[in-house]
């Protein structure tokens, strides 16, 4: 079991501090809830060389942890991304995701209902360690008549603050699904923008989508990417194409039982045309037949929102740095520092016009 060395320590303490600052109840049991769940974390962790060493470390998970080692030894060394103990640790969790996100709306907006966190700035979603904790705050966020979404996370960022460590729950994906985890995560490490999760959450999406095309490119396994990258694109396009219309509906001067109807409509729309794009495109195998099968409503939709929204443009400025993730990074912080009205602006103009 790993123990925090002296100078983590006081980074704890700070984080303790700045929970009991906040005041109040019920923010003070969340914010207690996730500094909890955070030393938990840290304390389960353990170096992944000693576990390769270790002979009676079960041949599948070593099989796995070997490859998060290659995956992190390429992400520091060909996508430039942080060399340091992040992604080096393991820590069995012994759950199946490590977070709960939950997402909110009102009835007639694709707006999310935002937190404010004393580090990372004010985000589109509240986390919770325990699944039970964040369905009971989505009951409360119902009863005022918001839309609510509980998603569960595999892996998440301290954005440097700690070494984080992979988790099991990371584990249960494919190797692909794997290695583009690694990336996403040191990506937030890379590069964060505090109150701008759009910004935030596209930019690792690229950096995931980018680097794990060169991963699989080095491995010689390309072909498996193109088809994963290809269907993921048809569906986020339908979702966006759907969300469009949902803007449309609620901007209108409907009365509410109108628009609760045409809200309901367009989730059946959605369905349908998720059921053709599988049947005439996809050969009748839809990887997100369990996500659409799920009762459907604006919260559902902020996460593709979130990680799709800027990844064009993302891809439009690694092009013109010539493939080159230092001058790429670059930009990127250029773009970071920018007002956030002259940054949307910025991503706008490098969107691809269609």
């Amino acid at each position: 079991m790993a123990i925090l060395p002296a100078g983590r320590y006081y980074r704890w303490l700070v984080l303790l501090a700045l929970t009991w600052l906040l005041g109040g109840c019920s923010s003070l049991n969340y914010y207690s809830q996730l500094a909890v769940g955070q030393f938990e974390l840290l304390q389960a962790r353990q170096p992944i060389s000693q576990l390769l060493a270790d002979p009676a470390t079960p041949a599948p998970l070593q099989h796995r942890l070997a490859l998060a080692l290659q995956a992190r030894a390429f992400a520091s060394a060909q996508l430039k991304l942080p060399d340091n103990r992040s992604y080096r640790l393991y820590a069995d969790i012994q759950r199946p995701f490590v977070l709960w996100n939950l997402f909110a709306t009102e009835e007639f907006s694709l707006a999310a209902q935002t937190a404010c966190f004393p580090i990372a700035g004010c985000v589109a979603y509240r986390g919770y360690y325990q699944v039970e904790d964040a369905q009971a705050a989505a009951a409360e966020l119902k009863q005022r008549g918001l839309d609510t979404y509980v998603a569960g996370v595999e892996a998440y960022s301290t954005l440097g603050w700690f070494d984080d460590p992979l988790l099991s729950s990371m584990l249960q994906w494919n190797d692909q699904r794997l290695a583009g985890l690694i990336f996403h995560e040191l990506a937030h490490q890379q590069l964060y923008v505090s109150d701008d999760s759009s910004f935030n959450e596209s930019f690792a999406s690229f950096v995931e989508q980018q680097g794990l095309r060169e991963w699989l490119a080095r491995r010689g396994e390309a072909e498996l990417e193109v088809t994963s990258r290809r269907q993921r694109e048809q569906f986020i396009a339908l979702l966006r194409t759907s969300r469009e219309r949902l803007v449309t509906l609620y901007a209108s001067d409907l009365p509410v039982a109108a628009l609760r109807a045409g809200k309901q409509a367009e989730f059946e729309r959605l369905r349908a045309d998720y059921r053709q794009l599988r049947a005439e495109q996809w050969g009748g195998q839809g990887r997100y037949d369990g996500w659409m099968s799920a009762p459907l409503n604006n919260a559902r939709l902020l996460p593709f929102g979130l990680y799709e929204q800027w990844v064009p443009a993302f891809a439009g400025l690694f092009k013109r740095c010539g493939g080159d993730w230092a001058r790429f990074y670059g930009r990127v912080e250029q773009l970071a520092e920018l007002p956030p009205l002259e940054r949307t602006a910025a991503l706008l103009a490098l969107q691809p016009k269609f």
